[in-house]
């Protein structure tokens, strides 16, 4: 058995851990979910992040998250107003920062009340420029259908399933778009994005969801369009076309109700 004095923490915080790695050797520490003790041994139970505080060594799992790419378009979520910008929640164990030097070409000067333009609990679809090797995402709102989004609704699915959500050239997603008359925006990391009549946004999200229960079985195109003509009375074709969303038929502003 480790004596006290050779207590030992084998990793670093927030590195990522693979199951049956061992965490850490010694008594001293205490292992919470996803991770067990194997005599002296902390051992991580998942894949996923560690995060140490002190003796107490956390996993934050991993599967089903998001993991940040440059150039990537996400849906994010303002969780904190900064003193240069805002923190986003984008569906990741990781947070993204946006400056005010990306967030607009505007001059916002020193000191201003920052949630004149993005507060707390405000979604924006915005595009990750930088992913540190330490996972720090800085993300920008400069760019075509770079906004924030008013009204609609938010749904969440599995990051891995968005490819087959949107389709080859966009073709699954416009299907949807076609038979609900909804705005739709797909984030890469899950978030979605629909506006529309209420009645048509209920739909749209059950065929969202539909596609990414069935995603990995054949035939799936044909289906989602016979549901949909079914749900709706309309029939559509699956054709390609880009994310219209992505450029938006207002000029892009700041501030408003949400």
């Amino acid at each position: 058995m480790t004596p006290k004095n050779e207590e030992k923490i084998l990793v670093k915080d927030k590195e990522i851990v693979v199951p049956g790695e061992i965490i850490a050797k010694g008594m001293g520490f205490i292992p919470s979910k996803g991770i067990y003790r194997e005599e002296d041994k902390v051992v991580a139970q998942r894949l996923g992040m560690i995060s140490i505080e002190g003796k107490v060594i956390k996993l934050i799992p991993l599967s089903g998250k998001y993991s940040p790419k440059l150039k990537d378009r996400v849906i994010g979520k303002v969780i904190d107003v900064l003193m240069t910008g805002w923190r986003l929640e984008i569906n990741s164990a990781y947070s993204a920062v946006m400056t005010m030097k990306d967030a607009t070409s505007e001059f916002i000067p020193r000191g201003a009340d920052l949630t004149q333009y993005f507060k707390l609990g405000d979604y924006l679809v915005c595009q990750i420029v930088n992913v540190t090797s330490q996972k720090l995402v800085d993300v920008t709102m400069k760019g075509p259908g770079l906004r924030k989004l008013h009204g609609g609704r938010i749904i969440e699915v599995t990051p891995q399933k968005v490819p087959r959500i949107i389709g080859k050239d966009g073709s699954m997603v416009s299907m949807v778009k076609q038979a609900t008359n909804c705005n739709i925006t797909v984030g890469q990391n899950g978030l979605i994005w629909i506006s529309g009549e209420p009645e048509k946004e209920l739909i749209a999200f059950k065929a969202i969801k539909k596609i990414e229960d069935e995603a990995h079985l054949s035939g799936l195109t044909d289906r989602i369009a016979e549901w949909l003509e079914k749900e709706t009375g309309v029939k559509v074709s699956p054709t390609a076309q880009p994310q219209e969303e992505e450029k938006p038929k207002h000029p892009h502003h700041f501030g408003g109700s949400q």
